[in-house]
Formats: C-alpha cells, structure tokens, sequence
C-alpha cells in the first residue's frame, strides 16, 4: 500500500493589517492624551520686576485663591506637604521647588508653604510672578 505524502501548506500571515492597526492605535493615544503641565488654576500671580523663566524640572506646588494647596494635581493639606515634598524629591535631580499663587492669597499662608517646602529638603524654594514692565 502507498501512502500519500500531503503537501505541507505554508502559509504566510500578512502583516499589514496588523501594522495598521497599531498605527491607527498610536495615532489615538497620541490625539487622546494631554500634553498640559500646569494646572488649569484660576491664579492671578503678583508681579515681580527681576522675574525669571523656572527651570522645567522643579516641583510645582499650587495654592489656589481658596487657599487649597495642590502638588501633582492633586489637593493636599499643608500639614501633608512637607511629607509628599520629601518623598518627591528624593527621587528628583534638581531639589528646587515652585510655588505658584493667586496674589489674594495672605502672606501668612504663603510664608507657612515656604516653610513646609524647606523643611522637606528643598534647596531652592521660589514663588511664581509676572514680569512687570517699566
């Protein structure tokens, strides 16, 4: 008795279809995704005649008019800040950290951010301003 050989089919997988679809994917995440640093905050900064443009790798910690602090875009107590502060800037090169206010904000609590920023471990510690002209 003879027995047939069966031919073995090799067939190829088209990969186009695959490579659409990833980039069809990457198109999407890259559309989808947002590209903002700063908070949407409503903040209306003092003015300052020696401001300066801040380096993109400091910390930036928010107070809202409110005086509702936020660090990572998320609210945090002022209590809290020196502890999340430490913790982020142990990892970070550049131990520099923003502090970005609305200029109704009273000194006292500015002065109380200052000081829990420093207690963290932070080398320099600025306030955000507008440049003023004149």
């Amino acid at each position: 008795m003879r027995f047939r050989r069966k031919k073995d089919d090799i067939s190829d997988v088209d990969m186009s279809p695959l490579i659409d679809m990833v980039f069809i994917l990457l198109i999407f995440f890259m559309v989808s995704s947002t590209f903002v640093k700063d908070m949407k905050l409503d903040l209306e900064r003092p003015g300052a005649s020696s401001a300066t443009r801040a380096s993109s790798k400091v910390i930036r910690v928010y107070i809202d008019n409110q005086a509702d602090v936020y660090i990572d875009q998320q609210p945090i107590k002022i209590w809290a800040v020196q502890g999340k502060l430490r913790d982020m800037l142990r990892t970070s090169t550049n131990k520099s950290v923003l502090v970005i206010t609305d200029n109704s904000i009273p000194v006292e609590k500015l002065i109380e951010l200052v000081d829990q920023c420093r207690l963290s471990g932070a080398k320099d510690v600025a306030v955000a301003t507008n440049k003023e002209v004149g």
